[in-house]
């Protein structure tokens, strides 16, 4: 699906440039109908049902009033949500970044290490509130080409450059991440 998620942007653009609007936005509902019933029998969670059904209700309406603007809607929905997660974990001491970190890499952590990857949920309420930005003046202000390349290949860029930057800082403030 990471897959998908990545050419959706690009393919949607070259595919209307030589098909008609609502030919393109039928496809991807049809594919997203499928996704979201192949979740659905797969027991998914409630969680993993999200996606699909953002993208089954937004390409529903995008199909409906033939709006090409509603597409471009799409990654600007899904960062509010990754938004308000971290804003949620950060709120609520989930402690999302300390979870992620605990699941791939085993080893256990020092305490300062924790402390560092608790606060790190606050970063990213911020990181993902710049995408945010970011995409919402793309799909008001940028053609569809710009808007193609950041939805699909331009975020995950601007994460890898956020998660360097976190990294950088821990370094600089002397936490290390134990290699024990």
């Amino acid at each position: 699906m990471k897959f998908l998620n990545i050419i959706f942007a690009p393919l949607f653009v070259l595919l209307i440039h030589y098909f008609e609007l609502r030919s393109v936005v039928l496809l991807y509902l049809v594919m997203a109908v499928i996704y979201f019933v192949y979740m659905y029998i797969k027991k998914s969670s409630y969680k993993d049902m999200v996606i699909p059904s953002l993208y089954v209700i937004i390409l529903s309406i995008s199909y409906y009033f033939s709006s090409l603007e509603a597409v471009k809607y799409i990654p600007v929905t899904l960062s509010s949500i990754f938004f308000l997660m971290f804003v949620d974990s950060h709120y609520n001491k989930r402690y999302m970044i300390l979870g992620f970190t605990q699941k791939f890499y085993k080893k256990d952590l020092k305490e300062e290490e924790v402390n560092f990857l608790k606060r790190g949920d606050f970063y990213w309420v911020f990181v993902m509130l710049i995408n945010t930005l970011i995409h919402l003046y793309i799909v008001n202000f940028s053609s569809d080409l710009v808007w193609a390349f950041y939805s699909s290949v331009g975020w995950y860029v601007y994460f890898f450059v956020a998660l360097i930057a976190q990294i950088i800082y821990g370094k600089v403030n002397g936490v290390k991440v134990s290699t024990r």
